[in-house]
């Protein structure tokens, strides 16, 4: 597995980059929002990166962040979304943008992204709704979890509190709570609501 490409950036032929790595070029799709972030070709640049083992070809994508290859690992593992549609996802919002629409089943914003349809749109919302693990603060955090986050949501759920009352609950704890103390004061609020 290649997971990080560091070298001098060669060329940019969206959605194609070259990556120049000790003498040997490395061909790297690459979604618009990496695209976006890249240095002028001739600069060094270090992508994370995915390869993709098919029949016919080993592609490599490249991410600028961990978390834009963390939500395309998880958008690939959806039954019908290929590589492709994953880059196109990740091309027309962010992820604090996809993980906000998928929060909130908006359908109308992923319908928005070149390629997505009705049908699509709705497969990948409910499909990633379960796959991410939302918490206070994932918008400006990059995705990246707060420690036990996981264990009190699923604690919560695991006592019948909807995604909704749970994220709200959640949102309210104070950070650097133990996993015993958030469920106890997530509970806490959840009797007051």
């Amino acid at each position: 597995m290649i997971g990080r490409v560091s070298g001098r950036l060669l060329t940019k032929q969206p959605p194609q980059i070259t990556v120049d790595v000790n003498g040997i070029g490395y061909e790297i799709d690459v979604p618009m929002s990496t695209l976006y972030q890249l240095p002028a070709t001739g600069a060094e640049v270090t992508l994370y990166t995915q390869l993709i083992v098919r029949e016919d070809a080993h592609l490599l994508y490249g991410f600028a962040t961990e978390a834009e290859r963390a939500l395309f690992r998880q958008l690939i593992k959806i039954s019908g979304v290929g590589a492709r549609t994953a880059l196109s996802v990740l091309s027309g919002l962010s992820v604090a943008e996809l993980r906000e629409a998928v929060r909130e089943q908006d359908i109308a914003r992923m319908t928005r992204i070149p390629g997505i349809g009705k049908k699509t749109a709705e497969r990948l919302l409910l499909e990633l709704r379960d796959r991410l693990d939302f918490k206070a603060g994932d918008s400006s955090a990059g995705g990246v979890a707060t420690p036990g986050t996981g264990d009190i949501v699923n604690a919560l759920s695991a006592l019948g509190y909807n995604d909704r009352e749970v994220n709200w609950a959640v949102e309210k704890l104070p950070a650097g709570l133990s996993v015993t103390e958030g469920i106890r004061q997530a509970l806490k609020l959840l009797s007051k609501s």
